[in-house]
């Protein structure tokens, strides 16, 4: 189901997501309505599942790991529940999707080095219904948006 949108509800997006931590006072002033209503607004924006999180957003860097790692993962699918949850407790594991295409699973891994790394793959390619595994390590963040796609309001305001 889509969420219908207005225009002070694009506002409030934009300002948590370009800043987690704006308050509800400097969104009133960017609005001309009172923090209040700006309150009322977010908290329906939470019921209605639009904001399902307002988190904080890391350097990995800064935390002593390398850049993030992607593994594209070609499991048996009959095994894929056994492996997901497998996957689920691994500290290195940030983020784990189920895909369609030829590989089924993608994982985006942090780790501290890259012997760390070839240590985890490798015990990944042991694990049961595991049938091949597709190594990507990013060099450099090239675009990371924390904003909606334009396209996303146009018509709705």
């Amino acid at each position: 189901m889509v969420v219908p949108l207005d225009k002070i509800d694009h506002v409030i997006l934009q300002a948590l997501l370009l800043d987690g931590r704006a308050s509800f006072s400097a969104i009133a002033r960017e609005t001309k309505l009172t923090d209040v209503a700006i309150k009322k607004r977010f908290e329906s924006l939470k019921k209605r599942g639009v904001i399902d999180s307002v988190s904080v957003g890391l350097n990995y860097k800064v935390l002593g790991y390398e850049n993030p790692i992607f593994l594209q993962l070609r499991t048996d699918v009959s095994k894929n529940k056994d492996i997901i949850k497998k996957l689920q407790g691994m500290d290195f594991v940030i983020e784990l999707y189920q895909v369609l295409g030829e590989y089924n699973l993608i994982a985006k891994l942090i780790v501290p080095n890259l012997d760390s790394a070839e240590k985890f793959i490798s015990q990944l390619g042991l694990i049961d219904g595991v049938i091949d595994l597709k190594t990507m390590v990013v060099l450099s963040d090239v675009k990371k948006s924390k904003t909606l796609p334009a396209t996303t309001f146009q018509n709705k305001i």
